[in-house]
């Protein structure tokens, strides 16, 4: 008995563990100073510079990075592609958590966080987008809630309120597309009120285009990269269900991938060109702007044809790792970088060390969820009872 409990003491010890631990301790400290000291106290944002990396990097690239949700549940119960239904669960559980964990990094962000459920409940701004953001992602949270519930009743062996979700499957998933088109292409068009501030190369009348076609390639991506994840650390939790259809997944995602990334390099030429902004090319932001465009859109595509043609695995997954760089890139430089870049560099604004820290521990909190609630709840397998196949 006492060897047994030092193999489980030391299994829960591991480097790993450690870090993760650490890293929730901080955040802790971290929040307690944010939620007593102010947002002063923590971050560098000021009055010309009033979003920093909680919206750039926990808001923006978290709702893109979410997106592989509506799009699996799509090609699986819209498209009826079922060879991508062993995808469907861990897609949704990424993208529940993608989207809660917006929602609590927003309470960091927002000065007075107890007000969040005003514009809704109480006054409605209606002919405001934030108003427009603000609901849809409050009601596809809760419709990602409800599509997750059935793992959570299988696990729980409520057999009878399980059947009554599962037939709602359908209407549900209809209804999480419909609100992720209006909320992802919402949120680009949030910075068309600001043509001034945002960078020529960057600011566009189709930004919520731009928005809204890159979030289907960023979901799928981050179904491959998830997948990924999930195959190297919990393998073992796996049917053989997933890890048969797991490479089909992810070479029909990649097919995809590579014909929707090619028509978003297609559009932002045309964007590019109606606006007549070719002479920024020539600068710095223009060899940046390039940087972004070719080398993590326009290269990745092709390593995802390329990877899908030749059956490699390697290719698909290097083009999805690139394609989520690619997008956090893309989501930073409209809402950060590109942002403000007619100040001069003293008035230009970096994230603090605490801001950078605060979001290392939201993001840090979603892995730990995800691998509690994985390694207990029948996502990464059918459980037994419930067997379609």
């Amino acid at each position: 008995m006492a060897v047994e409990k030092t193999q489980s003491n030391t299994q829960k010890f591991t480097a790993t563990n450690v870090i993760i631990g650490i890293i929730l301790v901080v955040g802790a400290i971290l929040t307690i100073l944010r939620f007593t000291k102010g947002l002063g106290a923590v971050t560098n944002l000021d009055n010309n510079n009033p979003w920093g990396i909680w919206i750039g990097f926990d808001l923006l690239c978290g709702v893109a990075l979410a997106a592989g949700g509506y799009v699996t549940s799509a090609a699986c119960y819209v498209f009826g592609l079922k060879r991508y239904h062993s995808a469907v669960r861990p897609a949704i559980l990424t993208a529940f958590l993608g989207y809660a964990l917006v929602v609590f990094a927003l309470h960091y962000d927002v000065g007075r966080p107890w007000r969040l459920p005003y514009p809704i409940f109480v006054s409605q701004g209606t002919s405001s987008l934030l108003f427009e953001v603000g609901l849809c992602v409050f009601l596809y949270l809760t419709v990602l809630f409800i599509e997750f519930t059935p793992a959570a009743f299988e696990w729980l062996g409520l057999k009878k309120i399980r059947q009554i979700v599962v037939k709602l499957t359908l209407v549900l998933t209809i209804f999480g597309v419909v609100l992720s088109t209006l909320h992802q292409s919402s949120l680009g068009a949030l910075f068309m009120i600001a043509p001034s501030k945002l960078h020529p190369l960057w600011y566009s009348g189709y930004l919520p285009v731009y928005f809204f076609i890159s979030s289907m390639f960023a979901g799928m991506s981050m179904v491959i990269f998830e997948s990924t994840l999930a195959h190297r650390y919990l393998s073992h939790k796996m049917d053989h269900a997933h890890h048969e259809e797991s490479h089909g997944v992810a070479f029909g995602f990649a097919k995809a991938a590579s014909f929707i990334m090619m028509g978003y390099l297609a559009i932002k030429i045309v964007g590019l060109s109606i606006d007549n902004n070719w002479n920024y090319l020539a600068t710095g932001w223009g060899l940046w702007f390039l940087i972004e465009l070719v080398g993590f859109v326009a290269f990745p595509a092709i390593l995802f044809a390329m990877g899908f043609r030749e059956k490699n695995l390697m290719f698909v997954r290097i083009a999805a790792v690139l394609t989520v760089l690619g997008i956090v890139l893309n989501r930073l430089n409209i809402s950060i970088i590109a942002f403000n870049y007619h100040l001069p560099s003293a008035d230009r604004y970096f994230p603090s060390l605490m801001e950078i820290g605060t979001s290392v521990f939201i993001v840090t909190i979603g892995i730990v969820v995800y691998r509690f609630v994985a390694t207990r709840m029948p996502v990464l397998y059918e459980h037994p009872d419930y067997k379609t196949h």
